[in-house]
């Protein structure tokens, strides 16, 4: 198995360390990829977009061709998690909580809509426990940095956990949407979620 980080800007080596973990907690022999050109998507079985700003991600993939290419392959199956900014790229629909409708380029693929910076700035950043079920009973620390809220889902897309009736991670099919950032924690389930995703 190789996994895919998509590596044109923001929080790339917490998610090789957690993919490692990932693997290494489900016995798998696992790679890493840091993608950065569009030839390197068709050697991956999953890619995850992380973190960062959504809208230097959008500039920075379509500029090199990589966007259009990686939304086929997500439309053809490619198994894709979206963290926080990741969540931003893969909507089909993205507001700014300050300036409303937002053009950027975008994967629009996932079927929800989400508002971005919806908790404010960074310095209102924070941490709190959340239960999702998908991944077991302990409840999973959930780190929100300027992050976006998932405020629709329509079918078949599935909220897997909310927060104060926010949505704040859904799954569609072969997409995973996570509006926080799992990988600033030291807990490696929701990476080994998307790996079990990848093996369905």
């Amino acid at each position: 198995m190789k996994i895919g980080i998509l590596g044109l800007q923001g929080g790339i080596i917490e998610h090789v360390h957690m993919l490692r973990k990932a693997y290494n907690n489900l016995g798998i022999n696992g790679e890493i990829l840091i993608v950065k050109k569009p030839k390197e998507l068709t050697s991956i079985d999953g890619i995850i977009i992380p973190g960062g700003e959504s809208t230097t991600i959008g500039v920075l993939a379509k500029r090199i061709g990589l966007l259009d290419e990686l939304k086929d392959l997500v439309i053809k199956g490619l198994p894709v998690m979206g963290i926080c900014a990741g969540t931003v790229m893969l909507a089909k629909n993205v507001v700014d909580k300050k300036v409303g409708k937002v053009e950027q380029p975008l994967l629009a693929v996932m079927n929800i809509s989400v508002i971005r910076n919806y908790y404010g700035r960074q310095k209102e950043s924070f941490e709190i426990d959340i239960k999702i079920p998908a991944i077991g009973d302990k409840p999973f620390r959930c780190v929100f940095i300027r992050a976006p809220a998932i405020i629709k889902t329509w079918y078949p897309t599935e909220p897997l956990a909310k927060l104060n009736n926010v949505i704040v991670a859904a799954e569609q099919r072969n997409m995973l949407a996570i509006t926080f950032h799992p990988e600033l924690t030291n807990d490696s389930r929701i990476h080994e979620y998307f790996i079990k995703m990848i093996k369905r």
